[in-house]
């Protein structure tokens, strides 16, 4: 997650005007990083209403496969994360995160 000094520093208020929000703004970074921009609102919906750390992994598995269409291998790995860690009763912010003891 960015800082909100972080955001300002690379706001441009030319060409990211529509751009308030840090979560547009992770939703935006999601639709390039899949070279899916022509589905750029349902990536901002989802920056808006699903836990950070789904999507982050779910990212990082789309981005390093090679298939074809990264968005729906996205979305796809999205569903399995949802579906993993409702079975297993575990909070989502905490998938990818070592305990410590």
């Amino acid at each position: 997650m960015q800082s909100i000094k972080s955001v300002l520093k690379t706001f441009n208020p030319v060409s990211d005007k529509y751009v308030s929000r840090e979560f547009q703004s992770f939703g935006i970074h999601l639709s390039e990083d899949l070279n899916d921009y022509k589905h750029r609102s349902l990536y901002i919906k989802l920056a808006k209403t699903e836990y950070r750390a789904l999507l982050e992994k779910a990212l990082s598995f789309a981005v390093d496969s090679n298939a074809k269409n990264k968005g729906a291998l996205f979305m796809w790995k999205l569903t399995q994360l949802k579906k993993d860690a409702k079975l297993q009763g575990v909070n989502p912010d905490l998938i990818g995160v070592k305990a410590t003891k």
